[in-house]
């Protein structure tokens, strides 16, 4: 599978996240974080980045970023190269020291954006590093910036201070910040939303007309939204957005070819059936499980072998390549 590609824009909004490889502990020693850190101010400075929050953990790391240009494959690539470099050079290693390609999220700026700040700032608490009254001495991440008078010129603090309670930029500011954070963290129903998985799972954070928006972002970009979004992330974890993408799919192509889905013919092979299966097939990463279910098709390799034998029928190709062409993917 070729390298997904990104959806960049000029003031996109991302949770970017990666890893040590094999979960190996990167940041453990007080120079490698630093260092880190650092390489991400220079980062944030070359590439224009506004960083509305970020954290290095021992074995990872989170940023919310916010670009001022469609850059972020480029700041990224500089961002992780330049620091391998300086950290396989002071410590004389050769390899890759993360588990591969970083992981972006989008995110809606608002409310969802101000979310992920968040979980961002408690993953120290969430790790059992530090208390949920002393997130903000944890060194190594934006929390114990912000009410600095060293504060970097790229760290941004509308977000985070808007989305908890419109609280003003100074000392008393932060401080009911670090309040609500505590809060957070302790309050077992805002606890259980903060921590959700979701925050750092799937491809997109926002509400449902944002997540329409960049799909079609995404098309007109020429991306294939199935590769972009799914590649690399575990299975467990998209397959419920996987299957939204293929009944979106089916749905277009039924209309299309005027097949009603709630009176598909009984015969597991039926030419309708066959039809769809095979346009599926040639324009998602659909599984042969779920177009047998979906359709009716028997067991799942039966849905493979209708779907095949329909292609290789002249007829059938030529249908199938003509339905296509009337469905924008």
């Amino acid at each position: 599978m070729a390298r997904p590609l990104r959806i960049e824009y000029a003031g996109a909004c991302y949770h970017v996240i990666n890893r040590g490889n094999y979960r190996r502990n990167l940041f453990l020693d007080k120079g490698a974080a630093e260092a880190f850190a650092r390489t991400l101010g220079e980062a944030a400075v070359r590439y224009g980045w506004r960083v509305h929050a970020y954290v290095i953990m021992r074995n990872h790391f989170h940023l919310a970023v916010e670009l001022t240009e469609p850059n972020l494959s480029e700041g990224m690539k500089w961002l992780q190269g330049t620091w391998i470099r300086r950290y396989n050079s002071f410590r004389r290693l050769i390899g890759r020291p993360f588990q591969g390609r970083y992981k972006a999220l989008l995110v809606e700026p608002g409310p969802a954006l101000g979310q992920v700040c968040h979980y961002i700032h408690l993953n120290p608490v969430r790790a059992g590093v530090v208390p949920a009254s002393g997130a903000g001495r944890y060194p190594w991440g934006s929390l114990s910036k912000w009410s600095g008078k060293d504060r970097p010129s790229w760290l941004e603090p509308a977000t985070v201070l808007r989305e908890a309670g419109d609280l003003p930029d100074r000392p008393s500011g932060w401080k009911r910040y670090l309040d609500y954070l505590e809060f957070m963290a302790t309050d077992r129903p805002a606890q259980r939303e903060l921590v959700a998985e979701r925050l750092s799972r799937g491809w997109c954070l926002g509400g449902r007309e944002f997540k329409a928006e960049m799909k079609k972002e995404a098309a007109q970009r020429g991306a294939e939204l199935d590769r972009e979004r799914f590649a690399g992330l575990e299975p467990e974890t998209v397959q419920a957005e996987r299957e939204e993408v293929w009944e979106e799919r089916l749905q277009s192509l039924a209309k299309a070819a005027g097949i009603a889905l709630t009176k598909m013919p009984p015969p597991k092979s039926h030419p309708d059936k066959s039809l769809l299966a095979a346009a599926l097939k040639r324009s998602t990463s659909v599984s042969n499980a779920w177009l047998s279910r979906r359709l009716g098709m028997g067991a799942p390799a039966s849905a493979s072998q209708f779907a095949r034998r329909w292609q290789l029928r002249p007829e059938g190709a030529r249908a199938t390549t003509k339905l296509l062409s009337r469905v924008k993917t």
